[in-house]
């Protein structure tokens, strides 16, 4: 068997919530062409001119309320996440951030001088997004086919209804379902209409067919929306929530262009007026606490829910370094490692 290694990616964190480090970071994010996908030189235009003068501040604000003293809390939880399923696989496993750092890179550069033979990829998103997934995906093998194009890659696909997902995703909720609550709020990070037009390889079906997402199709493979839909439908099946106990919504919209919806905020300044005053909330797109789920829902949207009449606000954490999630880590690791048929398998 080849010489493996374990690679983790998340999306990533700026060095400090100082604006500096924090412009740098939401220009390296705000350049890939899977996140603003709009031509070069447009790109460029509103990165420059409408976003990089002015969001940086504001968003390092944001930053500074989660920032404790060790560090980013999706970079200091995912370095746990990494040592603990070191000791679980038994297997080199390096950790590295899209933009940011710990730089994809570097961190294949390390399994390089391993004399690694094969990397075993998983990509910390349960649901297929071109902002996301596939622009991990993409930038691990453009840097290891530079690097080292006789490296093997074996890549986790999505796992957003994997049953031992499902199953960490419940273990994580169920003391908080056991609290009184009139609702559980699933947010989802949003997505423009656009992307999941472009990630349609029919071109034809999703946001283009009534009930889409509803009706089986080979565009779900790559539906972010669809997969969404999947995760929550087998959560409240396994986690026993009534159909008029739970709703979806998708958060952390950004600028005019259509958005998948409702829109998190929107929905959350709604509530108290409907009757629901003690909410819970859940993010399954992330599984790992970060500014979108730190600041964005467990501050800001808490403050607004309060502010708009609500009485209680809990949002349940993410998987974060969870025994049984850390325990489905090494179970989709053995999977890729040991080349057990399974559609969670996708060769690189």
């Amino acid at each position: 068997m080849p010489s493996q290694a374990v690679l983790l990616v998340n999306l990533g964190s700026p060095d400090s919530p100082a604006v500096p480090d924090v412009r740098r970071y939401l220009r390296e994010f705000l350049s890939d062409r899977r996140v603003m996908d709009v031509p070069w030189l447009i790109r460029q235009f509103v990165l420059n001119v409408f976003i990089l003068p002015f969001r940086p501040k504001k968003s390092a604000e944001a930053y500074q309320k989660i920032w404790p003293k060790d560090g980013s809390p999706l970079v200091v939880m995912s370095k746990r996440v990494q040592s603990l399923l070191q000791k679980k696989a038994n297997l080199p496993v390096e950790l590295a951030m899209r933009y940011g750092n710990p730089a994809v890179p570097d961190a294949l550069q390390r399994l390089i001088e391993q004399k690694t033979e094969e990397i075993l990829l998983i990509p910390l998103f349960p649901h297929y997004a071109m902002s996301s997934y596939e622009t991990v995906t993409e930038k691990v093998r453009e840097v290891l086919t530079a690097k080292a194009p006789g490296v093997a890659l074996k890549i986790l696909p999505p796992f957003y209804d994997d049953p031992d997902y499902l199953q960490s995703l419940v273990a994580g909720a169920r003391e908080y379902l056991k609290q009184p609550y009139d609702h559980l709020l699933f947010s989802f990070h949003g997505l423009p209409e656009r992307h999941l037009k472009k990630a349609d390889i029919s071109r034809n079906h999703c946001l283009r067919q009534e009930n889409c997402c509803a009706v089986p199709h080979l565009a779900h493979q790559t539906c972010y929306r669809a997969q969404a839909f999947k995760t929550v439908e087998a959560f409240v099946s396994q986690a026993g929530v009534s159909a008029d106990h739970y709703s979806i919504a998708f958060q952390s919209r950004l600028g005019r262009d259509p958005w998948l919806g409702p829109c998190t905020d929107q929905e959350l300044v709604r509530f108290p007026s409907r009757g629901i005053k003690k909410l819970l909330v859940i993010c399954p797109s992330f599984v790992t606490d970060c500014l979108e789920t730190l600041e964005e829902i467990a501050i800001r949207g808490k403050e607004n829910f309060l502010a708009a009449g609500g009485e209680s606000f809990t949002m349940i954490p993410c998987l974060n370094d969870h025994p049984r999630w850390m325990d489905t880590l090494t179970s989709y690791v053995a999977r890729l490692q040991n080349g057990i048929p399974s559609p969670l398998v996708e060769d690189g």
